[in-house]
């Protein structure tokens, strides 16, 4: 039996992923419920010979479904957070698939976030030897507030050192 090596611990783990409220498959019922509405609506308008509306009303559903479809695309885009007494690697893509690897010392660590007093927390940053990296920009300030407070304690816990048995 062989113990882990206290560096290889994992204190704290996540990824972060930005929230949609529909499924692909709802969307997809949505656009072909809003094409069939907006199908619906334009027949009056072409039986009155004004066909051109017909034609802005299909550009509304198009409109829709390129929007649906950015938005979607958008959301492949993540973050992922691994502490470790000894290091923090942050992991980001991009929604094209660029990736990006940060590493920093949890000794040279420090989390720093800015809030506003209406809108709650707006920044979350991680400060190693005047860099500054904000991360979660894409969550919500619930999100960023509950991120911020489990990203300390697990600092926190972090900065206390490993744990040999």
């Amino acid at each position: 039996m062989t113990a882990s090596a206290p560096s290889a611990e994992t204190i704290y783990q996540t990824r972060l992923i930005p929230h949609r409220s529909m499924t692909r498959r709802q969307a997809h019922v949505f656009i072909l419920l809003f094409g069939a509405g907006s199908c619906v609506l334009s027949v009056p308008f072409y039986i009155l010979g004004a066909w051109p509306v017909v034609g802005f009303m299909g550009l509304d559903v198009l409109a829709l479904y390129v929007a649906l479809r950015v938005s979607f695309h958008s959301a492949r885009a993540f973050e992922s957070l691994r502490l470790t007494p000894f290091e923090l690697a942050i992991v980001s893509a991009s929604s094209y698939g660029a990736r990006r690897e940060r590493r920093f010392d949890t000794y040279w660590l420090r989390l720093e976030t800015e809030e506003d007093e209406e809108f709650g927390m707006q920044r979350v940053l991680i400060v190693s030897r005047g860099e500054r990296v904000e991360i979660g920009a894409f969550l919500g300030p619930e999100q960023k507030a509950a991120l911020a407070e489990e990203l300390s304690r697990a600092l926190a816990q972090a900065k206390r050192g490993p744990l040999y048995s």
